[in-house]
């Protein structure tokens, strides 16, 4: 196989949602009490609802930046690439970049919609839940069904109501769904608790994959303001395997056999260790702690239940079968700061020396198109799916790097290292009306 043979479907993207999202999917009623973009003193863009303010922080949006210029302070539209939020721009940069199909998380909202969470209303909750959800599923993704997997946001606040909105929306086509690593960090039961049964039933029954993205249960995590934010940002993926090990020694993975998660952006080479482990502390400690796997093991179960969802990650693509080649999905995430858009092909090509055409078909787009029951269309068949096809199609896009949009004044101070508090202090400023 040749690099512009590969057929990427990345599980891993993100839309910043454009101003006018909610014109279509509300009543007149609920128009007035919907989030509305308002641009503050400072230049930046922010969503209000409900008393809250919610802006696009910037690391989610420097795609296309020149990486000096990166940084957390919030941002106005005009500061991003187009294809952040205009659903056209972003089919054409998904060419550029040789990008077949897509899943794209929430912004403003939340992972997992924790926005109306916070709203006590929970009539108007449901009602923005579900606009949020039809404009996804049919505006943004049902602009190109052949390029986009829709992804639905929970009702986390109530587990039957999570059920309901995930039989509306399989009805819809969506085979996706949100959910929490932490739903205690959320002031809500944890995920041993019998409270969700609802909701896993619902998603047996649906054949919904539950994704699970790093940062969902609170955010960002900081040891020390002091410390530099790299400390974080090289963290944070590798800490989902906390999820991981609740989900594995819960009873939920045996209690629903045909269960799948997928642990979004949290890299693969942690894996082998991790199940490693597993199952040593299974061996030596089951006889007290009554956990019981019958006749396996809790690797065999996590392989079983669990895709790893990886961008650029060498050393868990060589060990791969120890990690299941078949549980294995790729990312972009556009266009977010640790995007390898538009060089993605070449970038994990690097990776892919020496692994065969099958192991490279499973995880970069097979196993994807198992997980959500998506594949090649009419209008799309194969032979255009391609990364050679897809960006000999993208021909006028401008890769030209942007310069003077921002993200700037974390490195104003002498080139000083940033610390978490610098990320603290911008986050705060932004606000500040002057």
């Amino acid at each position: 196989m040749k690099m512009d043979d590969m057929i990427l479907v990345s599980v891993d993207d993100h839309v910043v949602e454009p101003p006018d999202m909610f014109a279509n999917h509300l009543t007149q009623e609920y128009k007035s009490k919907a989030p509305q973009v308002t641009r503050l003193p400072s230049g930046c863009d922010v969503w209000e609802f409900n008393g809250q303010k919610l802006p696009n922080i910037g690391l989610n949006a420097v795609v296309g930046r020149v990486p000096e210029e990166y940084g957390v302070e919030p941002t106005s539209y005009e500061q991003m690439r187009k294809g952040c939020y205009d659903v056209h721009a972003r089919v054409q940069d998904m060419n550029a970049n040789g990008v077949l199909g897509s899943i794209n998380f929430p912004s403003f909202p939340g992972f997992v919609g924790q926005l109306w969470n916070s709203c006590e209303d929970r009539k108007l909750a449901r009602v923005m839940l579900q606009a949020y959800n039809d404009w996804h599923i049919d505006e943004w993704a049902g602009s190109y069904p052949d390029r986009f997997i829709p992804l639905a946001l929970p009702a986390i606040w109530d587990p039957k109501t999570m059920a309901e909105e995930v039989r509306r929306v399989a009805k819809k086509g969506c085979r996706a769904v949100n959910f929490t690593e932490n739903p205690e960090k959320l002031g809500l039961p944890s995920i041993h608790s019998e409270h969700w049964r609802p909701f896993w039933e619902a998603c047996v029954d649906e054949g919904m994959t539950i994704l699970i993205h790093i940062g969902s249960g609170g955010g960002m995590v900081f040891n020390s303001m002091e410390a530099p934010v790299e400390v974080m940002i090289s963290t944070t993926p590798i800490s989902i395997v906390n999820l991981a090990a609740d989900l594995l020694f819960s009873t939920i993975l045996r209690e629903y056999p045909t269960l799948k998660f997928a642990l979004s952006e949290g890299g693969i080479g942690w894996v082998p260790y991790f199940l490693e482990r597993a199952d040593y502390v299974y061996r030596h400690h089951h006889a007290w702690t009554h956990q019981d796997f019958g006749d396996k093991l809790p690797s065999d179960v996590f392989r079983e239940h669990i895709y790893n969802c990886f961008i650029d990650d060498k050393a868990g693509v060589q060990m791969r079968d120890l990690v299941g080649v078949e549980t294995i999905m790729w990312e972009c995430d556009y266009p977010h700061s640790d995007t390898t858009w538009p060089r993605s092909p070449e970038v994990l090509w690097e990776s892919l020396a020496g692994v065969s055409d099958n192991d490279i078909n499973m995880m970069t787009h097979e196993n994807a198109m198992r997980a959500f029951e998506w594949g090649f269309s009419d209008r799309r068949p194969k032979e255009r799916c391609t990364v050679g096809a897809l960006r000999a199609e993208a021909e006028g896009v401008d890769l030209t790097l942007m310069s003077g949009m921002g993200g700037t004044q974390a490195h104003d101070e002498g080139n000083r290292i940033v610390t978490a508090g610098d990320i603290v202090n911008q986050l705060a400023n932004a606000f500040v009306e002057r």
